[in-house]
């Protein structure tokens, strides 16, 4: 056990410099060193780059290495590995530098939930230890609710996102403009947002040619598939399960209704029940594939009865499971914003209005202020205009919440001034 944690402490302090030339995200875990620190997120949108990346800070304020630990429980020479070999394997880290027992240490646990009753183990040593304790999963595995249950009162979970559009600029050298952002800036930043809406912000497929990054975008999808539904949840059903991925990738942004699909794979020859279907979604959801977004309402059964609208991680997953041809910029638009919703922490809601608008977002914040937005990729078209803003006016009333249209300008200027 010895030997193995040396040539890990070894190539962890030989991969931390390559690490810098990374784009820097736009995150920090919270700054409570009281609580266990756990950031979940779909795979590969980061969370090992945010280790490293506090893992400097700590280097910058004088932290000798000696007194920190990572460990990423994807590499497969720890696995399998089992509650009691972990707890060894962090015993053996305090005897090769018996110093840390009176000293504040820092473990950095990557994809934790890879070993079985790891929560009895981390909780020793939060307990018993001097420590920070920092843990990243895929969140089908490492869900808020069961570090909830298992970490109840000790931890603070954050969610994890690829890269938004600052980001994507930071990782292209794109350099903001100065103000005032005139119409030559706007249009060249409007190209920009189009390709951003294209490639989505995965890290590390941005600087790949356009087939090399959609085969490597479907392989992310596979490993979620496979890594954190089926053989979590012991499915046998694949197919069901990829179809139903592929469908709902193909409605992006759109209400999903449970009762046709149930029957479009009945017309196929599929036996499968509403039921495993619900249940198969509830699974994409906490693997943090695809989301569903409920219609705004006072009635439980009116907002459990209506079809939920489907967003999905990240664009560019979309873009890598649709042909082109198919493809509606204003979906991706839209599917864009409610990310950048949800990565500001806030609940999400749809809306139809009595004389049948719908109102794409009604919005609640963390201070419980409600508004509504209207998502339009091209306001050039007049009918198109006025549609819009008499859904708004229509809801506005109906609700008494303000709302706005949300254009594509609207959040490139968003950038442009933050």
């Amino acid at each position: 056990m010895e030997k193995i944690l040396a040539t890990l402490i070894q190539e962890f302090r030989g991969q931390l410099p390559s690490a810098e030339e990374s784009v820097k995200r736009d995150f920090k875990f919270p700054d409570v060193p009281d609580l266990i620190r756990v950031a979940i997120g779909i795979r590969r949108c980061g969370k090992t780059y945010l280790m490293y990346q506090k893992i400097r800070e700590l280097i910058e304020v004088g932290v000798p290495l000696d007194q920190i630990l990572f460990l990423n429980f994807e590499d497969d020479r720890l696995l399998p590995m089992d509650q009691k070999t972990l707890g060894k394997l962090l015993d053996t880290f305090y005897q090769l530098y018996p110093e840390n027992h009176d000293r504040q240490c820092y473990l950095f646990l990557d994809e934790i939930q890879n070993v079985e009753g790891w929560q009895r183990v981390v909780r020793r040593f939060y307990d018993s230890k001097k420590v920070q304790i920092f843990l990243t999963g895929s969140s089908a595995k490492l869900l808020s609710k069961e570090i909830a249950t298992s970490l109840r009162g000790r931890s603070i979970s954050s969610e994890i996102w690829p890269y938004d559009f600052g980001e994507y600029c930071i990782a292209h050298g794109i350099s903001y403009p100065s103000p005032p952002h005139g119409k030559k800036n706007l249009d060249l930043f409007y190209k920009h947002y189009c390709r951003f809406l294209s490639v989505g912000g995965f890290p590390a497929v941005q600087h790949l040619h356009d087939n090399e990054r959609r085969t490597v975008l479907q392989s992310y999808v596979e490993a979620v598939v496979f890594r954190d539904i089926v053989e979590r949840y012991k499915i046998s059903n694949i197919q069901v399960i990829k179809y139903l991925i592929k469908t709902l990738i193909k409605n992006v942004a759109t209400p999903f209704s449970v009762s046709k699909f149930y029957h479009d794979l009945k017309s196929q020859g599929v036996k499968v029940g509403k039921d495993t279907i619900y249940q198969y979604l509830e699974y994409l959801e906490d693997a943090f594939l695809a989301f569903r977004v409920p219609i705004f309402s006072e009635s439980l059964r009116k907002s459990q009865l209506n079809p939920k609208k489907i967003y999905i991680a990240d664009n560019g997953l979309v873009t890598s499971g649709r042909l082109g041809i198919s493809l509606k910029l204003g979906n991706l638009f839209e599917n864009q914003v409610y990310l950048d919703l949800r990565r500001k922490g806030k609940q999400v809601y749809y809306y139809k209005t009595q004389e049948g608008f719908e109102i794409d977002f009604v919005v609640k914040d963390q201070e419980g202020h409600f508004e509504m937005q209207q998502i339009v990729w091209d306001i050039s078209d007049e009918r198109t205009l006025e549609r819009e803003e008499r859904a708004l006016k229509s809801a506005e009333k109906e609700l008494g919440i303000k709302g706005k249209l949300i254009t594509p300008q609207e959040k490139i200027l968003e950038f442009l001034n933050d």
